[in-house]
């Protein structure tokens, strides 16, 4: 049997490096990443972002139950609760409209000279190369101002209005006319709000719609117009004003609230059995829907009150005025920059309602809209008969 097998010495010199039938143990590149690294960063940054989100609600919570406490028990249709809805007017007003000011401004130019800009990123990189980021932010001053003033009057008065109309007209009644309620309301609250808006609005299409700028700061322009126009002056738009924000805050506010109750009819449960996110997401996403209507609505009566502020001549009448601006415009004039205004409406008003909501949530309050009502089932009825 000699012969037959490899000796030891054979065995071992195989398994040497030198030898041909050497085979290494693999291993692993030292600059080769680790199988599923990406899967395990991916679910440390979600780890890391629930904790955040964990952290950020408990401040949010511990942040409303400190408010809540410092303002005491608020009772629905109190004074404390009036308050409260006109400190989130003040909030969901003033803030977005100052947001988009860029929007705005390119908007008020366009209705006044629309062959001004071709579109938006045409107007901002124009205003840009001739006045830098500030230019694209011109009339954010009475902006900020005066919506802040009008939103304080739109929510807190329309929240009264509800509850007086309704009052008055007793519940039977308001639940069966729920809609020409909310019409009511809101036609009340912003006949209100637009005296207080008017003069920062007339500020701020003046600033927005002169190139140069008329004025560079609310203040200034609050001096100007009195000083040669009087008290008049700040007031001379105040007629297509209520003419494009009547209508307007009508569509929003009764739109608004019969979607809302479409949405929570349509999901599962009553709104009650929703979280503070998901009651926000509807009102999000019902006032973006109700924007759009809006922005259709009162666009006409927009663009008449940009080209009143910026050519309506000393001692002209509002009539006569008018009936000149439409005939140089003609009806398609009015419709100028429709397109960007729907998309600034939809987007201001479901940021209204989203912010409005939000404040109300954290003071303790219910959001607006119905949707809290058990809903009714139909039950089939009984088959009695025998076969």
């Amino acid at each position: 049997m000699v012969g037959l097998f490899p000796s030891q010495a054979a065995i071992s010199q195989s398994l040497l490096p030198t030898s041909p039938f050497y085979k290494p143990e693999p291993t692993a590149h030292p600059q080769k990443r680790p199988i599923f690294s990406a899967w395990s960063a991916a679910d440390t940054a979600k780890d890391k972002a629930h904790e955040l989100s964990a952290a950020a609600t408990k401040e949010y919570e511990k942040a409303s139950q400190k408010a809540q406490a410092k303002a005491g028990t608020i009772e629905l249709y109190s004074g404390k609760y009036y308050a409260a809805c006109t400190v989130g007017g003040i909030l969901a007003c003033g803030t977005t409209h100052t947001a988009v000011t860029p929007l705005d401004l390119v908007k008020c130019r366009r209705q006044v000279n629309s062959s001004l800009y071709k579109g938006n990123v045409d107007g901002w990189s124009k205003i840009w190369r001739a006045e830098g980021l500030r230019g694209i932010f011109t009339g954010w001053g009475p902006t900020f101002v005066g919506y802040s003033v009008q939103g304080a009057g739109k929510y807190g008065f329309y929240e009264y209005f509800k509850h007086l109309y309704s009052q008055l007209a007793g519940e039977e009644t308001a639940a069966k006319y729920k809609t020409v309620l909310f019409l009511s309301a809101s036609a009340s609250a912003e006949l209100i709000a637009d005296v207080g808006l008017c003069p920062f609005e007339a500020i701020k299409v003046r600033m927005q719609t002169t190139i140069p700028p008329q004025f560079t700061g609310t203040m200034q322009g609050l001096s100007y117009i009195t000083a040669k126009e009087g008290i008049g002056g700040l007031y001379k738009g105040l007629n297509p004003l209520w003419g494009r924000q009547i209508p307007y805050t009508m569509m929003k506010f009764a739109s608004f609230e019969n979607i809302v109750n479409a949405m929570y009819a349509y999901l599962p449960g009553t709104k009650n059995d929703y979280g503070k996110g998901a009651q926000t997401a509807v009102a999000f996403s019902a006032g973006y829907l109700a924007g759009i209507l809006c922005a259709i609505v009162s666009h006409p009566a927009d663009v008449m009150v940009s080209k009143l502020n910026a050519e309506r001549q000393a001692g002209e009448s509002f009539g006569g005025a008018m009936s000149r601006i439409y005939g140089k415009i003609g009806f398609g004039g009015l419709w100028n920059g429709l397109p960007v205004r729907i998309v600034m409406i939809g987007t201001l008003t479901g940021l209204q309602w989203m912010i409005y909501d939000s404040f109300k949530i954290f003071m303790g309050l219910p959001t607006t809209g119905g949707g809290g009502e058990q809903k009714k089932t139909e039950e089939a009825p009984m088959n009695l008969s025998r076969n």
